[in-house]
């Protein structure tokens, strides 16, 4: 995520970084300050809004209410690059109205990218011997993973 956003301040892109849970609490609280237009205005800036683990937590419905309008805000106006930990079909909220229509505007022009078993820290306690490997490579048959080329990433499906 962050190389990402590195690449796109190079490349002359405005870029903010966010995780969810702190994009979340600054809209409500610039809600309940009635700022919401001014907050909602400032994050409408930048080319490339980055927000990271957005699936860790839960929405509840105010707070879907509140990223819905970040996102409708958004939309076709300005990049937004999401992590979060489940497939874009578990992705919901207390409130599948609101879901839908976020997902809506989220997954129009966009590219989805799914990056199958561990992640970088859990490979890196498997490596220093701290957790066991899961049984055969650590790798689920049909995953991929990304070899650094020349001017980004190739991906490269496993067998």
């Amino acid at each position: 995520m962050i190389a990402l956003g590195r690449e796109a301040i190079l490349a002359g892109y405005t870029v903010q970084f966010t995780c969810a849970t702190t994009l979340v609490a600054g809209l409500a609280k610039a809600h309940s300050e009635r700022r919401l237009d001014e907050k909602l205005l400032a994050l409408s800036k930048p080319k490339l809004l980055i927000v990271d683990e957005l699936g860790y937590v839960p929405l509840e419905p105010d707070a879907a209410h509140l990223f819905f309008q970040l996102v409708s805000r958004r939309y076709e106006a300005g990049a937004m690059l999401i992590t979060w930990n489940m497939s874009v079909a578990e992705w919901g909220t207390a409130d599948p109205v609101v879901a839908t229509a976020i997902l809506d505007r989220l997954l129009h022009h966009s590219h989805v990218l799914t990056f199958p078993g561990d992640s970088y820290r859990l490979r890196a306690k498997r490596k220093s011997g701290l957790i066991r490997p899961p049984a055969g490579d650590g790798a689920p048959v049909g995953s991929a993973s990304l070899r650094p080329v020349t001017g980004g990433y190739e991906h490269q499906p496993r067998s």
